[in-house]
């Protein structure tokens, strides 16, 4: 059961070989059992879980379900969640609880009848690339647990890669989905930006952050991310287009394929066996029917450059609303009300987010603003321009998703830049508000490999067919990690 598509689980649920009940408690007992070593989950909570089981049950029984009513999904703990505890990673939010649903959480519990397990563990304010950030201790690789699973949505990955839940949601600013599914040897796609509504999703970097789900399948995908989208009126970056269904295309043969190569993505830098196993993958697609051909993006040197001004810049405006007046932690010492605000995120903040404020609020001070934020906005219009054209002579893009296996916990914790390089791939997606995945596509000593797959604007249906006829003819993403029975 536990190794089951959502497809399989949905069939099971409806024949009655299983109720909601049994399966959460199923997933429930592998997270009381596991999650110790792993630290994947920050809070769990057995008996609101089985309540939304009891009523997926219910409208099972009363034949008003839908496909996914019932399936148990782990939730990234930076969705506002009516009733949980919703922390994001930080002290200054560990006593947080929401009194109202993101829209994403709404859809998927409300609407479609999913069933949360619980808030999965993060990067501090999704602010990292290795789930270390978090005040609640790093989260472990199921593949290695002296390795890091990526970030920010490492506690995402590490769930559903440990098999505590069949899929989760994760968010993705700079590569916080794609970089986790790589390591942990999982499908997770970031949408166009605007795709996913962004309200009750506790912000980071406004014109980058994008929900999206995280499984084993881009099939799975496909199907969640049927549930997560759709215009929401709260969220003014939210997209008003018509409703599509991202399964429609799945099956649809790749005869015809033009695969763009990025000769930038495969120069240096890039692990050799990381890049034999991206070749491999080439090469299947190749015998699917696909051609592949260069292409250039010549302006993506500079996006982790870019990115790390535009991103610190958004946060240090989105996190001064965390200053102890309000709701979360409040200094217990102070002398007037200046003092609160500065012991108490002094305190409340950990040393990453307190690294990008600084660096933020540094680029958008008078004198810095033209030098730095408007500089780096020039480039991503750059960034974006370089996709442009490179779609003219392709359908879809592919290299690696990130340029190692999973390293080690704390191999790059003194060494920030050498962090933020982990990131390099995938970044430039998010400055252009471009649709990206990644699927898993083999190993480079016994670590998972994850090949990138990026598409056009509003070529999620493309991308998840693209990967999923991949999927269909090798077993990359059915492999797990040993020992965790």
């Amino acid at each position: 059961m536990i190794d089951s598509s959502l497809k399989q689980l949905s069939q099971a649920l409806a024949a009655k070989q299983i109720s909601s009940v049994e399966m959460t408690r199923l997933f429930l007992g592998r997270i009381e059992r596991l999650n110790p070593a792993l630290n994947a989950f920050v809070t769990v909570d057995a008996e609101k879980s089985l309540k939304y089981a009891r009523a997926a049950d219910a409208r099972i029984a009363a034949g008003t379900a839908g496909l996914l009513t019932g399936i148990p999904i782990a939730q990234k703990d930076i969705f506002c969640a009516d009733g949980w505890r919703t922390t994001c990673g930080s002290k200054m939010l560990a006593n947080f609880v929401s009194p109202y649903d993101a829209t994403v959480i709404r859809k998927m519990e409300s609407e479609a009848g999913l069933v949360s397990l619980g808030k999965t563990n993060m990067d501090e304010f999704a602010m990292g690339s290795s789930s270390e950030t978090s005040f609640f201790g790093p989260v472990r690789n199921p593949w290695d647990r002296q390795r890091v699973p990526g970030g920010s949505s490492g506690g995402s990955a590490a769930a559903v890669a440990a098999r505590l839940a069949p899929a989760a949601t994760g968010t993705d600013t700079g590569g916080s989905i794609r970089q986790p599914a790589a390591l942990c040897n999982l499908t997770g796609i970031k949408p166009t930006y605007g795709v996913v509504s962004r309200y009750g999703m506790i912000a980071f970097a406004s014109s980058l952050d994008q929900g999206g789900p995280m499984a084993k399948s881009a099939e799975d995908c496909a199907l969640l991310l049927n549930t997560m989208a759709g215009f929401d009126e709260r969220d003014s970056t939210s997209l008003d287009r018509p409703p599509e269904d991202y399964a429609r295309d799945l099956e649809k043969p790749l005869a015809g394929l033009r695969i763009g190569l990025p000769k930038e993505f495969f120069g240096e830098g890039c692990d050799v066996n990381v890049m034999a196993a991206v070749q491999e993958a080439l090469d299947e697609y190749r015998k699917l029917g696909a051609t592949t051909v260069e292409v250039s993006l010549p302006n993506s040197h500079l996006s982790v450059a870019a990115y790390y001004v535009i991103a610190p810049a958004e946060a240090s405006s989105n996190l001064s609303r965390f200053d102890g007046v309000r709701y979360g932690y409040r200094a217990p010492e102070y002398g007037n009300l200046e003092d609160m605000y500065q012991k108490t995120r002094a305190q409340g903040f950990g040393a990453e987010v307190k690294r990008r404020i600084l660096i933020g609020t540094y680029v958008l001070s008078h004198g810095y603003y033209d030098a730095y934020y408007l500089q780096a906005q020039r480039i991503r219009r750059l960034i974006a321009n370089d996709f442009v054209e490179a779609f003219k002579q392709c359908d879809a893009i592919m290299g690696p998703t990130s340029p190692t296996t999973a390293f080690k916990l704390g191999e790059k914790a003194a060494d920030p830049v050498r962090m933020y390089l982990s990131d390099i791939y995938t970044i430039a997606v998010n400055l252009a508000g471009l649709p990206g995945m990644s699927i898993p596509c083999g190993f480079a000593d016994g670590l998972p490999v994850g090949l990138q797959l990026i598409g056009n604007y509003f070529a999620e249906a493309q991308l998840l067919n693209v990967a999923h006829r991949y999927q269909q003819a090798s077993d990359w993403h059915l492999r797990r990690p040993d020992g965790l029975t």
